[in-house]
Order: C-alpha cells, then sequence, then structure tokens
C-alpha cells in the first residue's frame, strides 16, 4: 500500500534537548510518532496500524522500542500491539493505555487516565481525556508535543463515532487552551482535505490561504504537513473557530436551526457540514494556486 507521504520529516528535538519525535510512515496515510529518550536511546512507539516498519526503523538507527503508548481502540491504532504479540515481543514491553478502555488494549499493564502523570527517561507527561472520536480516547503531553490520536488533526478533528458532539467540543476546548507552540503530532495525513473544507467555510481568512498555500506546496513534493501547532489551529481549523463570523453563516445556511448561542451547537453543525462532503465539489472560491 502505497503511503501518500514520500518523504518523512526529520526528527524533532525538544526544546530541553531530551526528547525527539521521529515519524514511520504506515498503510495508507498513518502516521507513527516514536518519542526517543536522547540519552537513553529508548523509544515510545504512539499507535499504529503495525510493528514491522518501526523495528525496522529502531534497527537502522540503533534504537530500543520498549514503549507503547496508545490512545485510543481503533485497529489502526492497536494494531501495532497485535502485530507485537504475534511476534512474542509484546510481553516484555511497556504498554500504556487508557483506562476507560482496559480490556481493549492489547497487552496493557499501564492503565492511564485524566491527568495520570507518565514518565518516560528524564521526561514526565501528562495524560489528558480527549474524547467524542470515541469514548477513552487520550493524549498525551510532554514538554511541548502533544500526541492527540484522531481528537484533533491539523485543520480538522475526528470522526463523532462516539461523540456526542458536546463531548468533542468540550476535548478540543481543553486542546485550543495549550501554549500556542505546543506541536501537534496526529494520527493521519488528511491536512489537504481538512483546509480545502475549511476555505469552503473562510475564503476570507488570508492566514487560512497562506496555510493551504504552504501545504499545496509540501504535498506536491511528497512531504508530510504534520506537526502542526496550537497557534496555527486557532487561526485556520474551522472545529475552533465556532466565534468566528463566516463560520457561523455557513453553518447557519447548512443548519437553520442551530442554536448560535451555544459553540457545542456550533460545532456540532460544523462536523455535520463537513460529514456532508458538500465541500469536496461546491466551494464557494477556488482553491489557492501554487
Amino acid at each position: 500500500m502505497k503511503h501518500v507521504v514520500s518523504t518523512p520529516i526529520q526528527p524533532i528535538v525538544s526544546k530541553d534537548g531530551r526528547l525527539e519525535v521521529h515519524q514511520v510512515l504506515s498503510w495508507e496515510d498513518n502516521l507513527i510518532w516514536l518519542l526517543v529518550d536522547v540519552n537513553s536511546r529508548e523509544v515510545a512507539a504512539v499507535d499504529g496500524p503495525e510493528a514491522q516498519g518501526v523495528l525496522d526503523y529502531c534497527a537502522s538507527q540503533n534504537l530500543q522500542l520498549t514503549t507503547i503508548l496508545n490512545t485510543h481502540t481503533h485497529a489502526d491504532h492497536i494494531g501495532i500491539n497485535l502485530d507485537l504479540q504475534s511476534r512474542g515481543q509484546l510481553a516484555s514491553m511497556r504498554v500504556v493505555g487508557p483506562k476507560k478502555r482496559k480490556d481493549d488494549v492489547p497487552g496493557v499493564n499501564e492503565l492511564v487516565d485524566e491527568g495520570s502523570q507518565i514518565f518516560f527517561g528524564e521526561s514526565e507527561g501528562t495524560v489528558m481525556l480527549t474524547e467524542g472520536h470515541i469514548d477513552g480516547h487520550i493524549s498525551y503531553l510532554f514538554k511541548e508535543f502533544l500526541f492527540c490520536g484522531d481528537t484533533l488533526f491539523a485543520g480538522g478533528c475526528g470522526y463523532l463515532f462516539d461523540g456526542p458532539p458536546s463531548k468533542m467540543h468540550d476535548s478540543l476546548t481543553r486542546l485550543s487552551k495549550l501554549p500556542k507552540d505546543t506541536l501537534v503530532f496526529c494520527g493521519h495525513e488528511y491536512t489537504e482535505d481538512n483546509l480545502k473544507f475549511a476555505w469552503s467555510l473562510e475564503p476570507n481568512n488570508f492566514k487560512l490561504r497562506n496555510r493551504i498555500e504552504d501545504v499545496l506546496r509540501i504535498r506536491k513534493a511528497g512531504g508530510c504537513t504534520i506537526p502542526s501547532t496550537i497557534g496555527t489551529e486557532l487561526e485556520t481549523n474551522p472545529f475552533l473557530r465556532s466565534h468566528n463570523d463566516d463560520v457561523r453563516t455557513k453553518v447557519l445556511e447548512f443548519a437553520p436551526e442551530t442554536n448560535m448561542l451555544i459553540d457545542s451547537q456550533i460545532f456540532a453543525a460544523t462536523r455535520a457540514l463537513k460529514d456532508s462532503k458538500m465541500y469536496r465539489s461546491e466551494l464557494p472560491v477556488p482553491l489557492p494556486e501554487i
């Protein structure tokens, strides 16, 4: 299966120099993030549909996979657990997963929930309960690195399989309050399509226009548009912009029954509008050209 990205990003080093994030491409658009302790060269893999790419990458970079951090229990995020289990390698690893889905995470031996502190090497992270995509979904925050699975995407958010919309809205609102320079490492390369939807709502947003031009340029060259930042998402992600007049106007046209005084209802209508896929054929203004 050919991946939509042909050139992975280069490793990113944390501000204090203790952690690195590496990227492994998997399946068609999955992004497996490897959190590396710089001193020990131990690796925590965040989700993934399979293990081979991670094992090959670690071998090539002289890294040691010791930990799995699972955000949620969809097959393309716990497949790495099952693959390692079939190889007889999972039992010796530290497997961290959501307490609320403890029976659904293969090999889990460390259960975490909202506010849990988690240590990796010399660094401490925090767990945030970020439900809405599915029940029990969690995100991991290590320093300025946010691993948010399928909750917040670059330019978008995850489908509401379990919902309800108010729960996802609450999760996104909490993430949006993180420092603006927080790096957003989500689970998929969906940015181009997400921004096409954003453009259908806000064609007068010049920061969105600039972002689209950058993303189209990166994707044309086969590059990856992740990570984003919380600051960028606040400026261009429609699911964090229920306050914006253009977003509100488009949503009201689509769902006139929406209570525009309640942000979570504006969010719900925005998500429903994206799910309709109308934007893929009905853009009010053509996409910027590069």
